[in-house]
């Protein structure tokens, strides 16, 4: 009888043929409905419900019906499931299915000729990376080898992406069926996708990372205008309008990009799902912030192999700590009750999947998560849950049959059904091997051998009795009905043995074959099953995840485990350098509280404040950089056009750059982050304050006004750029004049065209202009709301841009670098134009062949408002000292060339009311130096942030000696893992990259620096 069934199982699934109602029918239609009926089952319906010793009916591709005590109808095919169980098949929300494979971006910025605008035929986006008008639909085909791996792996359905592009177009969701195109698509369209990755664009902009999170906001301003426009036909714009319904699937790498792309989101109303990349853990309150859904990879990294010590060094503090804790990502998100979806993208070999997965619960997720963020959160996510996702009357037949529950140890998949048919993983009627036998040998003898372990993954124990006797353990392996085997019996002359034989179809089991001896002797052997394996009765114990290391904030070395807070300090007895009317006052008390100064003066009361001894030491407010380029991520520069003043840094600060540490340890409290020198026009900047620890949102200076970064000279006319470099206008230096008084005059008909809508925009017919963010920023500039800073060096173009200013109408706030600033002192005071300079940098380019160390104090003596900067991150941690040099080339007094640091470029910053002096009511932004501050042997000992203590030379030498400790640990613990089988990784050293003015990134990759 069992035979008759599986006869017709078989049939029915092989010859089953699922009808396109469209198609013609060439020969003899066929209407068989596949009427399957599956009993006394443990059918698991969901995450939260299963069904004991249930009944399962399919019918045309359906689940007719679900239960226990169900009547099975005439006719259909019943299959006895007792002892196993019915999942619901895996649902993957993001994958690659069925998609032609995206080719390699060849694109490089400095080598080859640029590419303004698109090369694609058709009224499309000027942009090749805005691409919403490709849908994975229309190009989606069945790919029955890759389907059959994710079938193995127990998936049914996946939603497939084109993963090509910023804008990508929409996502189709599929089965895994291996019929016709037209059958296995259960949704068309599930959902606008996005990125920061321009991918395979031809199209030079953008090349940074603001480059595309300002195309991505320039796109939605785009298509809000194109709704209610004649103007122009784009059937980019059109699309991205009409996907806007659609669920929104963000792809990040990322933490901190998925608060970037969330902060879009939140600018134009939109929610994303982040398919992310694996991290959230390490900042689990932001991201839970975001109120998003996730979509993460389980793709977790291998251990690096650092037996040897080399090796070792080679690997990040950061890098370990990810290894051991991104396994705890998925349990810490189920923890924070964020909701998520698990994908098997990403991962190296799809075989993986499993061991992963299971990774993750011993690392603390929970098993009724793992099957949630398996089936029906991503069948939400994707619109398609009343299709998939449970074991539902009315849904696909998308289901699994496992020999146990889905994740225990040694659980076995045996089919897979995708609408009604059937997918074989391991063969279910299979004979259970395991259980004890009487083992001949001819030439050896009778021996006693019993088979453990777990069905696929089998135990082999060899026993002989006797003068002779002997135990073993060896190795036995199957493969449907052949077996093999291998034991060592020691001592005896037949040393070690190969079995190689097949189950024969008796009933008591027996396996027959070959046996081979070391010693060359062949014979044959006959195993006879005597006894059932008898499972050793295992006290079900409460799963406790692993144990792991801390979260540390930021998430690299010297990060804390705990974010510093406020405290209220007092310094006693202290040399204060105010920066004030007092100048330099000695064996005074400083109190700080609520992240102010709150008091100066002798003899203060401590109160509850914890006293700092400050007899012998200095202390200063804290240093400011007026020209910085650290904590920036994945591009300095957007210098794929001349005017890119739509891209701003602020969107892309970096608050895990250990720089932000350093600079601290060099007294540093704020630093104005720039854009690079690429072209006349660069991005806005940003100022933060070097808040250790905190997010990128959270190291903005508050209340700070918009500045943006200009520049001159070789740079952007593409001098030493290459051959490829010829056609960005400009080319010359006459160029660039050119550039900045086209750009001002585009900006005031833009301005004008905003200001007649405005004035009439009750007016009926009356059009909307449209928004642009590029014009936009010139506008602020124009109406002095947001302030320059340039990049200059020679003379005769300090001198042209002052005259372009003149002319249209707008200020320069500051000449930065301005090495021959002594000779136009006289015109930039005029202006009251500050000069933010090196101390002493000369005669490294052309540019500055006439630098000399004497130019801030001439400009300094001329009363231009002068500072020192650096341009340099090295630099920064001692620009203590640079402020010294005005005192070594000028005779500056200590006291006024310290301002060259502090209080000057707060000026220049316009943030002198809150930083740059000590006073009452001020940030209590402020260093403690061991010694005078312009001195090389000074110290600081302790770095304040608004009453933040976020450097204390002691407590960083405690600091060292921990995380010494702790890499020692985890370097044992990777070992540990390499010996114990796990796969590993050789090291690779990623060298930081360190930005100056002219450094120059391709998306991820950095293409070229100086």
């Amino acid at each position: 009888m069992k035979k008759i069934l599986l006869f017709l199982l078989l049939f029915g699934c092989s010859f089953f043929i699922n009808a396109q109602e469209t198609y013609p029918v060439n020969g003899s239609a066929d209407y068989r409905t596949g009427q399957f009926a599956f009993t006394n089952a443990t059918i698991v319906v969901n995450a939260d419900k299963a069904i004991n010793n249930g009944t399962l009916l399919i019918k045309n591709n359906k689940i007719e019906n679900v239960g226990s005590g169900i009547t099975i109808p005439k006719g259909y095919v019943v299959i006895d499931l007792k002892g196993k169980y019915i999942y619901p098949s895996l649902v993957d929300a993001f994958s690659t299915y069925g998609l032609p494979e995206s080719p390699k971006q060849s694109f490089s910025f400095r080598g080859s000729t640029p590419i303004f605008t698109s090369t694609k035929s058709g009224a499309y986006s000027w942009n090749e990376a805005i691409r919403p008008e490709m849908h994975a639909n229309t190009i989606f085909s069945v790919d029955a080898k890759k389907a059959e791996e994710l079938k193995k792996n127990g998936f049914g359905t996946v939603n497939t992406i084109i993963t090509d592009g910023i804008a990508r177009g929409t996502s189709v969701a599929v089965t895994l069926n291996n019929e016709s195109t037209n059958l296995v698509v259960l949704k068309g369209e599930t959902a606008a996708n996005y990125s920061f990755n321009k991918g395979t664009a031809k199209t030079d902009y953008p090349s940074s990372l603001m480059g595309a999170i300002a195309l991505i906001r320039q796109t939605y301003l785009d298509a809000a205008w194109y709704k209610n426009q004649n103007k122009e036909y784009n059937i980019s714009l059109k699309e991205f309008n009409d996907q806007q319904n659609l669920p929104q699937i963000f792809e990040v790498g990322d933490w901190e990009d998925v608060l970037r792309a969330n902060k879009i989101a939140k600018e134009f109303g939109k929610q994303y799902i982040f398919k992310s990349g694996g991290d959230e853990y390490q900042r689990i309150d932001a991201i839970k912030a975001t109120g998003a859904k996730f979509i993460i990879p389980i793709n977790f990294p291998k251990a690096y192999d650092v037996e040897d010590p080399a090796d070792a060094r080679a690997v990040s503090y950061a890098q370990m700590k990810d290894w051991e804790l991104a396994p705890t990502n998925p349990a810490r998100l189920e923890k924070a009750g964020i909701e998520f979806a698990i994908t098997s993208a990403d991962l190296e070999n799809s075989k993986d999947f499993w061991t992963k997965l299971k990774t993750a619960i011993d690392n603390g997720l929970s098993e009724k998560q793992a099957l949630k963020s398996l089936t029906e959160i991503p069948a939400k996510m994707l619109g398609i849950d009343a299709m998939v996702g449970s074991i539902t009357k009315g849904k696909e037949a998308n289901f699994l049959i496992t020999s146990d529950s889905l994740f225990k140890k040694g659980n076995i998949i045996y089919e897979n059904w995708t609408q009604g048919k059937r997918y074989i993983v391991s063969q279910m009627d299979i004979k259970d091997l395991r259980g004890e036998y009487d083992l001949t040998i001819g030439g050896v003898g009778n021996l006693k051998m019993k088979i453990g372990g777990s069905v696929g993954n089998y135990d082999l124990n060899i026993e002989r009795t006797g003068a002779d006797s002997v135990k073993t353990k060896g190795n036995l392996t199957r493969n449907g009905d052949l077996v093999s085997a291998f034991f060592d019996l020691k001592k005896m002359p037949a040393g070690d043995i190969r079995l190689t034989g097949y189950l024969d179809k008796n009933d008591p089991i027996v396996l027959k074959g070959d046996a081979l001896t070391s010693d060359g002797n062949q014979s044959n052997f006959t195993a006879t099953f005597t006894a059932p394996f008898k499972e050793k009765e295992k006290k079900e114990e409460e799963k406790t995840p692993l144990k792991v290391g801390d979260i540390i904030y930021p998430f690299t070395a010297n990060g804390n485990k705990e974010i510093p807070q406020q405290e209220t300090v007092l310094f006693k007895n202290a040399t204060v350098w105010t920066n004030e009317k007092e100048g330099i006052v000695k064996n005074t008390d400083v109190l700080i509280e609520k992240g102010k100064i709150k008091a100066i003066g002798k003899n203060l009361s401590a109160g509850n404040a914890t006293v700092i001894d400050a007899t012998g030491k200095h202390l200063t407010p804290g240093i400011v950089d007026e020209h910085s380029h650290i904590a920036i991520s994945r591009g300095v520069n957007e210098g794929t056009q001349a005017v890119t003043s739509e891209v701003r840094i602020g969107d892309v600060l970096n608050s895990e750059d250990i720089e932000i540490y350093r600079q601290l340890a060099g007294g540093v409290t704020t630093s104005h982050i720039l854009h690079g020198s690429a072209n006349p026009i660069g991005g806005q900047t940003q100022l933060i304050k070097l808040r250790w620890g905190h997010t990128p949102e959270e190291l903005k200076f508050a209340g700070w006004e918009g500045f943006i970064k200009f520049a001159l000279g070789e740079n952007v006319k593409q001098s030493n750029w290459g051959d490829y470099n010829t056609i960005r206008f400009p080319q010359t230096r006459m160029g660039v004049e050119q550039v900045y008084m086209d750009a001002f005059t585009r900006a005031k008909e833009y301005q004008k065209e905003w200001a007649i809508y405005n004035a009439a925009k009750n007016k009926s017919g009356l059009t909307q202009p449209r928004k642009d963010l590029e014009l936009d920023a010139l506008v602020e500039i124009l109406n002095d709301t947001r302030h320059i800073t340039c990049h200059s060096y020679v003379q005769s173009e300090i001198n042209m841009l002052m005259h372009v200013a003149d002319s249209v109408g707008f200020k320069i706030n500051t000449l930065t670098h301005i090495l021959e600033g002594y000779k136009v002192a006289d015109k930039m005071a005029k202006r009251g134009i500050a000069g933010s300079t090196f101390a002493d940098w000369w005669a490294y380019k052309m540019e500055v062949w006439d630098a000399i160390p004497y130019n801030g104090k001439i400009m300094h003596d001329e009363g231009v408002l002068v500072a020192f900067n650096s341009d340099d991150a090295e630099m920064a941690r001692r620009l203590n000292q640079e402020a010294a040099k005005a005192v070594k080339y000028g005779n500056v007094s200590e006291e006024e060339a310290f301002k060259f640091v502090t209080l000057n470029p707060a000026k220049m910053l316009h943030v002198d009311d809150k930083v740059g002096s000590v006073k009452v009511g001020k940030d209590a932004d402020l260093v403690l130096w061991s010694d005078n501050p312009l001195s090389i042997y000074a110290k600081a000992e302790k770095t304040f942030v608004d009453g933040v203590k976020y450097w204390d030379l002691d407590k960083d030498a405690q600091k060292q000696k921990e995380m010494k400790a702790d890499e020692a640990r985890l370097i044992q613990k990777m070992i540990d893992s390499k010996n114990g089988g796990a796969k590993t990784q050789r090291p690779s050293y990623v060298k930081p990259s360190l930005n100056t003015c002219d450094t120059i990134e391709e998306d991820y990759s950095v293409i070229h620096s100086n």
